[in-house]
């Protein structure tokens, strides 16, 4: 048993709260039917996803150090459900620590920006941690598997972890960025089977889509047909835009590459909750555009 409960200030993001709303939904339902209790951050801003910094390195630190520092107004470590968050928010406070030392100055502008606008200054005195990492090394697989009444037996899993989780920092010290096993260790201890394929720790194209659609989906497309041809009933993804790009935007993609796909994409809490018998309808599984309903025919529900 966990001799504590676990607690994290809960940075949901954007796009869980919107598109991606099961997100938002089977994270609460996971954490609630785990014990890991969530304090969310309702004033925090958008991370940027990456494109602040295309204009101003100074307005992703800024945006970012007023995140972190609402997580440490509470003692807390953020937690994301978002690999994209994860990566620009984790790497925004690696680079500042770093600053701290080596370039206090740049700090001090920062903070003084926040102080400003009445923001708390940030101090480096949190983490910043994906749920993955949170549920592997704080709360640990064998609690995962105690809690397990719904044995996922013969599911097999495709993990789609992206590329801002992996290699956004400078150090990733909760696993290899380029042969991660992370996921798969979650599903093996949901009673799951893992997936290996070429693209699992590739970009999903979504921040092409923008401007280069066809080749978004076409990048997207051989993710799909790689994960297919290898055996996978489903993607799982610890990333709401890559959840976008594989699910939502799969029927584009069908057409772009002439082939049908029709491959359900999960959400990584969405998966773990099944397992510990949280229902489909309260995990939002029924949100989906990649029909879902052969995952849990399968499983029995």
């Amino acid at each position: 048993m966990l001799s504590q409960t676990l607690k994290y200030a809960y940075f949901p993001g954007c796009v869980a709260q919107g598109a991606c709303r099961e997100l938002y939904q089977s994270t609460q339902a996971l954490t609630q039917a785990l014990g890991i209790q969530l304090v969310e951050l309702k004033k925090a801003a958008c991370c940027g996803s990456g494109t602040f910094k295309e204009d101003s390195q100074l307005l992703e630190d800024t945006v970012n150090a007023r995140n972190i520092a609402l997580a440490e107004e509470l003692n807390l470590p953020l937690l994301t459900h978002c690999s994209t968050c994860q990566g620009v928010i984790g790497h925004v406070n690696e680079r500042l620590k770093e600053s701290q030392t080596d370039n206090p100055a740049y700090v001090e502008q920062v903070n003084g920006l926040l102080h400003q606008e009445g923001c708390s200054p940030y101090r480096g005195s949190t983490e910043v941690k994906h749920l993955l990492y949170a549920l592997v090394t704080d709360y640990g697989l064998e609690e995962i598997t105690k809690r397990v009444t719904h044995k996922l037996t013969g599911l097999k899993c495709a993990a789609f972890y992206g590329c801002y989780l992996l290699r956004a920092q400078k150090s990733m010290p909760y696993d290899d960025p380029f042969n991660p096993e992370a996921m798969e260790n979650v599903f093996r201890a949901v009673g799951a089977e893992p997936i290996y394929y070429r693209g699992r720790t590739q970009c999903c194209g979504w921040p092409l889509s923008s401007y280069a659609t066809t080749q978004s989906f076409q990048m997207a497309g051989t993710h799909i047909q790689e994960a297919l041809s290898n055996g996978a009933d489903c993607l799982v993804t610890p990333c709401p835009l890559c959840h976008l790009n594989l699910d939502s935007r799969q029927p584009e993609v069908e057409k772009v590459i002439g082939q049908k796909l029709g491959l359900p994409v999960l959400h990584l809490p969405q998966l773990i909750a099944l397992a510990l018998g949280v229902s489909p309808k309260e995990l939002g599984l029924d949100r989906h555009i990649v029909s879902t309903k052969p995952v849990l025919e399968k499983l029995g529900f």
